[in-house]
């Protein structure tokens, strides 16, 4: 009988010419690195000082590379493969410049790991900071919204090794390869939802600068993975184009219906 890993979180970091954003995302983890819970960072061959930083700090991630790769997917697997190898239960992929939402976040998920062992997802909420400094939390949908979309940020979202053998991102998609990988990951066991917000995100990514691709991408997966007809999968891209266009053109009405002051 196979016996189930010991839990090991490891975080993943995938950066590429952002030396800020790691460090700082470097700085939400602090005291929350050891024996359970490690940092694994991709580097993309940064040129802004970023893989120096790292060899100035070969004791922070239990595992770097910094080489010229095909693109933060690529990137994903190289991380996710080193955490296959090293033996890490559970993964999170905290991108450069997310933070952790708060001291304890590691150990509440190693927790929350240990009491539902057989559970291929985890996920939760997500702090945004807005244009105006404020942070604000963002909700998690239910995993049952998945037909329609990502239901929280990919950086809310802690998935099971085990469970996800043989599942890697698809490079072929440049936006929403993260989406797939968590339609397979729903596909290998149940889901946990958690009451409290995972991460806090940093806004200004490549899925919100380019989300017409990101919708074409996930028009296509919905039709591969989840078997939706040419009718259904278009429209819903129409109703993410209609909640995209309501959150660029009336900012403050949906700042209303998907934001709450963290404290609530």
């Amino acid at each position: 009988m196979t016996t189930a890993p010991p839990l090991r979180l490891a975080i993943l970091t995938v950066v590429r010419n952002d030396r800020a954003g790691l460090i700082d995302t470097h700085d939400s983890l602090q005291g929350q690195l050891g024996p359970q819970v490690a940092w694994l960072v991709a580097d993309g061959g940064s040129t802004d000082g970023t893989a120096e930083w790292l060899a100035d700090h070969t004791d922070l991630p239990v595992w770097w590379r910094s080489a010229p790769d095909r693109g933060l997917y690529e990137a994903m697997n190289d991380g996710l493969d080193a955490a296959r190898r090293c033996g890490f239960s559970h993964v999170l992929f905290l991108n450069a410049g997310d933070r952790l939402a708060a001291a304890d976040s590691a150990i509440r998920l190693l927790q929350a790991t240990g009491r539902h062992p057989g559970a291929a997802l985890f996920y939760g909420d997500a702090l945004e900071r807005q244009s105006d400094g404020r942070i604000l939390l963002k909700r998690a949908r239910s995993h049952r919204w998945a037909p329609f979309g990502m239901f929280t940020h990919h950086q809310a979202m802690i998935y099971s090794v085990p469970a996800l053998s043989g599942v890697r991102f698809d490079p072929a998609f440049r936006i929403a390869a993260d989406y797939a990988f968590t339609l397979a990951a729903l596909g290998r066991g149940p889901a946990v939802r958690l009451r409290w917000p995972v991460c806090l995100f940093a806004s200004g990514g490549l899925s919100q600068r380019d989300a017409a691709t990101g919708r074409c991408e996930q028009e296509a997966i919905r039709r591969m993975q989840l078997g939706q007809s040419p009718v259904c999968a278009t429209a819903v891209s129409a109703l993410q184009r209609v909640a995209l266009a309501v959150r660029h053109h009336f900012p403050t009405a949906y700042a209303k219906l998907r934001f709450r002051c963290p404290e609530t």
